[in-house]
C-alpha cells in the first residue's frame, strides 16, 4: 500500500513536470508559478463534483480547460514581458491564485475543501484505480509531447527558445506559439490538479503555494529541460527524495535549492538533457555496442 501511494504521488509529479516542460523546456518561457494552474484545476474539479454534484469524468477535462483558459491570459501577458520580468509575473500569479483559494468562503477558505471520491462503474475509485488513471494520462501526455517535438509547433517553439528575433525573421508567429505553449502546459497541469484533488479527498490553498512551483521547476531543471526523459527522471528523483531523506524533511526546500544551484553551475543541461554528461555517456555506450555488433556481422 505504501509503495502504491508513493507511485501515485510520483505519477502526479511526472504529469506536472511534463506540463511545465512544454512551457519552459520547449518554448523557453520562464514560469515560476505553475502550481497556480495545478490549483485552478483542482478547485474547479472539486467544486464541480462536491458542490454541483457532477461527474468526476466530466470535471477532469473541464478542469484542464479552466486552467488552460487562465494560461491563455498568462500567455498574452508573456507577449509584453520577457525573461526575469515574466518569471516575476508568474510568481505573482501564483500568490494571487493562492490568496483567492484561501480567502474565498465558497472554496472552503482557510479550512480547505472536502472532495468526493470518484466512482468507476458504480464502485469508488481506489488507489489502484488512481494509479492506472495516472499511468494512462502520463502515456497520453508523453504521446502529445512526442507529437509536438516532431511537428512544426515543436520547431517553432525550439526557435523561440533559442532566439526569438531569429525565429521572427524566419516568419514564425512568436506571439501565437507562445500562447499555444502556455495553453497546453497549463491545461495539462489543470487536469492533473483534478486527479490530485479527488485522490487526496481534501485540498488546502497551501497545497498549491509557491513552494510547489519551485519543486516542479526543480524537477525539469535537474532531469533536463526540453526532454521527456528529463522531466520524468527529475520527477522520479525529487518524488523519491522526501521518502529516502525523511529524516531531514524540514530542510527539503534547502536541499532543492542547493541541487538547483549545483545543477545550474556544473550541469546546466540537467542529468539527462540533450548535451548532458550522462546522456552523452549513454549514447556513447549505445553507439559502441552498435559498432561492435556491426563489426561482428562484418566478420
Amino acid at each position: 500500500m505504501y509503495e502504491l501511494v508513493v507511485g501515485i504521488n510520483i505519477g502526479i509529479f511526472i504529469l506536472l513536470a511534463l506540463s511545465l516542460n512544454v512551457i519552459t523546456g520547449y518554448a523557453g518561457q520562464p514560469s515560476m508559478g505553475h502550481a497556480a494552474f495545478f490549483g485552478i484545476g483542482a478547485y474547479t474539479a472539486a467544486v464541480m463534483t462536491s458542490k454541483l454534484g457532477l461527474s468526476f469524468w466530466l470535471a477532469l477535462p473541464v478542469a484542464g480547460i479552466a486552467a488552460g483558459f487562465v494560461g491563455v491570459l498568462l500567455g498574452l501577458i508573456s507577449l509584453r514581458v520577457r525573461d526575469d520580468f515574466l518569471a516575476v509575473t508568474t510568481i505573482g500569479v501564483n500568490f494571487v491564485a493562492v490568496a483567492v483559494f484561501h480567502y474565498t468562503p465558497y472554496l472552503g477558505g482557510s479550512f480547505g475543501l472536502e472532495v468526493k471520491k470518484p466512482a468507476f462503474f458504480g464502485a469508488e475509485l481506489g488507489n489502484m484505480g488512481f494509479l492506472a488513471l495516472i499511468v494512462v494520462l502520463i502515456i497520453l501526455v508523453c504521446l502529445l509531447c512526442i507529437k509536438i517535438q516532431g511537428s512544426w509547433l515543436g520547431l517553432a517553439l525550439s526557435g523561440i527558445r533559442n532566439n526569438e528575433e531569429a525565429a521572427a525573421s524566419l516568419g514564425i508567429d512568436i506571439n501565437k506559439f507562445k500562447v499555444i505553449a502556455f495553453t497546453i502546459g497549463t491545461a495539462i497541469a489543470g487536469s492533473t490538479g483534478a486527479v490530485y484533488a479527488h485522490y487526496m479527498g481534501f485540498i488546502y490553498s497551501t497545497d498549491f503555494a509557491f513552494v510547489t512551483s519551485i519543486s516542479i521547476l526543480s524537477m525539469i531543471v535537474i532531469g533536463g529541460m526540453g526532454t521527456i526523459r528529463g522531466a520524468i527522471a527529475g520527477a522520479v528523483i525529487l518524488g523519491l527524495m522526501p521518502e529516502v531523506f525523511r529524516f531531514i524533511s524540514d530542510y527539503r526546500m534547502l536541499l532543492y535549492g542547493g541541487l538547483l544551484v549545483l545543477m545550474m553551475r556544473f550541469q546546466p543541461e540537467g542529468l539527462l538533457g540533450e548535451n548532458s554528461f550522462l546522456w552523452r555517456l549513454f549514447k556513447g555506450l549505445g553507439s559502441t555496442g552498435d559498432e561492435r555488433r556491426a563489426a561482428g556481422h562484418g566478420n
